[in-house]
């Protein structure tokens, strides 16, 4: 009877261990079969050939197939609701954006939050610059801020939809600076770049490449930008910070997986990602794309992306939008 109860014993142990070498094991077969990237937008969008060129560039540093499939809705929520609810054994990916991930789960509605993801690599940032229009009552950054506090509530900031970065931008610049910015969304930047020029509204919050054409031709004056430090496309004009205004923004995607990655795993997948983003090649057709690499890697990803959330949160209750989507 002991030597049954024994046999038993040690028949349970050897399970035991081999439940828990099994991870290792299949972490070190890792990857056995493709690997998806899921992007929540649809095919042919920036987000989508971005994907499909880092997913070509990554598959000879992971060494296995990588594929992209598109699932797209809801705002980028559909596909990235998928990836959250993946399995975890690296075999589903998803291009993480700073949308999806740090914006809509305020709105409600939404089946994740940022905490049901493991960050991997930041690809780029598209970065964020106030645009006046010529007949503008301001044409440098100094101007803008003393006719902003001298007249409260008229300085009309177009931005490309409501509740999207760039609104969240205008109202998080005017939160950081005490001034009363009249934001005004409308259907895409195309649009809000168009009223600006008409005259119909004052300024735009936009990307350098929307606006780069006609600040050139001198039809809107670059005013401020939001990061750190001034950027490449407009040396000359000055970030908000300078002007005592502690704000920075801009939109951003990376790569993300579903939260509880295996260790081995995640480090396979981090360094093929760090590898992918300094080949040369993967690097000139981002360039030829109009794509702007800021590779971080996973920390660092994740700090930016919990930054932005605590942010987005603060505005988005501030302007009345926080939790409107959800069931009632």
């Amino acid at each position: 009877m002991k030597r049954f109860a024994s046999g038993i014993a040690a028949a349970c142990l050897a399970a035991f261990c081999a439940g828990v070498a099994a991870p290792d094991a299949l972490a070190a077969d890792y990857p056995a079969r493709p690997v998806q990237i899921i992007v929540p937008y649809n095919a042919g969008g920036g987000t989508d050939l971005a994907a499909r060129v880092l997913a070509q560039t990554m598959e000879k540093y992971l060494g296995g197939t990588v594929i992209v499939r598109n699932q797209p809705g809801g705002g980028g929520s559909i596909g990235t609701s998928a990836t959250a609810h993946a399995k975890p054994d690296g075999y589903t990916l998803g291009t993480g954006s700073q949308g999806p991930l740090v914006m809509l789960p305020q709105y409600g509605g939404i089946d994740y939050t940022i905490n049901d993801f493991d960050f991997l690599a930041l690809m780029g940032r598209n970065l964020m610059v106030l645009a006046a229009g010529k007949d503008a009552p301001y044409k440098n950054a100094q101007e803008f801020l003393a006719y902003a506090k001298a007249h409260p509530g008229e300085v009309t900031v177009g931005n490309s939809g409501a509740g999207g970065a760039n609104h969240v931008a205008t109202e998080g610049l005017g939160m950081a600076g005490d001034l009363k910015l009249k934001s005004m969304p409308f259907g895409g930047a195309v649009a809000a770049i168009t009223a600006t020029l008409g005259g119909h509204i004052q300024s735009v919050l936009a990307h350098p490449p929307e606006v780069a054409t006609h600040i050139k031709a001198g039809t809107l004056v670059p005013i401020l930008v939001l990061e750190d430090d001034r950027i490449a496309d407009f040396p000359d004009t000055p970030t908000a910070k300078e002007l005592g205004i502690d704000f920075t923004w801009a939109a951003w995607k990376g790569i993300v997986a579903p939260k509880g990655l295996p260790a081995d795993v995640r480090k396979k997948l981090g360094d093929a990602l760090d590898k992918t983003f300094h080949d040369p090649d993967f690097l000139q057709k981002m360039k030829e794309m109009g794509e702007d690499i800021d590779y971080r890697p996973g920390d660092a990803y994740k700090n930016l992306a919990m930054k932005d959330s605590t942010v987005a949160e603060k505005v988005i209750r501030a302007i009345g939008m926080y939790n409107m989507n959800a069931k009632k």
